[in-house]
């Protein structure tokens, strides 16, 4: 008859065998997990480079598919249609865009409204691909896409109305009017963009999109001085 240490022994083996299993299972996921992960961001990175001579609408899932080196099919795995992936790429392009404007208003130097154009020029030449897909597809001939990207816009402008309700003399405003304000802000900041994207490389142009830009900031900053938000 089977001693007890015996089978001590072999349940003990048993345990050891199934926790070395589940480990080893634990590991081969987490290696799929991240190759995957590593091909849906190829895919992304992918379709920017190409959004840089292309709209989104006239992108094919096999100009992408072939950009990463994988077979059209395998595109599925990641997203269901071009559509979705352009969604992702706002979701991602936005992170960018956001962190641009917080930088922005931000800023600590004398002059903030310089120093927070000075931010876009730099932002905007460090991730060229993203602003060039924001702005072009804002208006562009993918529905999801323009709603994503409205939805995002509207976000930013609710966040800077809420900054901009902790000034003293803005705290009195009511909300309609604050809003009001940060939509100006915002769209006034991707004017900035749109006409630094024409030539980002170029210095000349650069110092003139960014007069322009810092003047009409400086024209909305003095409006807002001199309104009377209704109470």
């Amino acid at each position: 008859m089977e001693s007890c240490e015996n089978r001590n022994k072999v349940g003990g083996y048993r345990v050891d065998h199934a926790r070395t299993l589940t480990q080893v299972s634990e590991v081969a996921l987490g290696i799929r997990q991240e190759r995957k992960r590593r091909t849906r961001q190829a895919l992304l990175d992918a379709a920017l480079r190409l959004l840089d001579r292309s709209s989104l609408a006239g992108l094919s899932l096999r100009e992408v598919t072939r950009e990463v080196g994988i077979v059209p099919t395998a595109f599925y795995r990641h997203f269901a249609s071009m559509d979705e992936l352009g969604v992702a790429l706002v979701e991602e392009s936005m992170r960018t865009l956001r962190d641009m404007l917080r930088d922005a208003r931000r800023t600590r130097v004398d002059d903030a409204i310089r120093g927070s154009v000075r931010i876009i020029a730099e932002q905007v030449l460090a991730h060229e691909n993203h602003f060039r897909f924001l702005i072009r597809e804002r208006h562009g001939g993918v529905p999801d896409v323009r709603r994503a990207i409205a939805t995002e816009l509207r976000f930013i402008g609710s966040e800077l109305a809420t900054d901009l309700a902790r000034f003293p003399g803005l705290s009195a405003w009511d909300t309609e009017d604050l809003r009001m304000v940060a939509d100006l802000m915002v769209s006034a900041m991707l004017g900035i963009v749109t006409a630094l994207l024409d030539r980002p490389r170029d210095p000349d142009h650069v110092a003139e999109a960014t007069r322009v830009g810092e003047r009409q900031l400086r024209i909305i900053a003095l409006g807002t001085a001199h309104w009377r938000s209704p109470r």
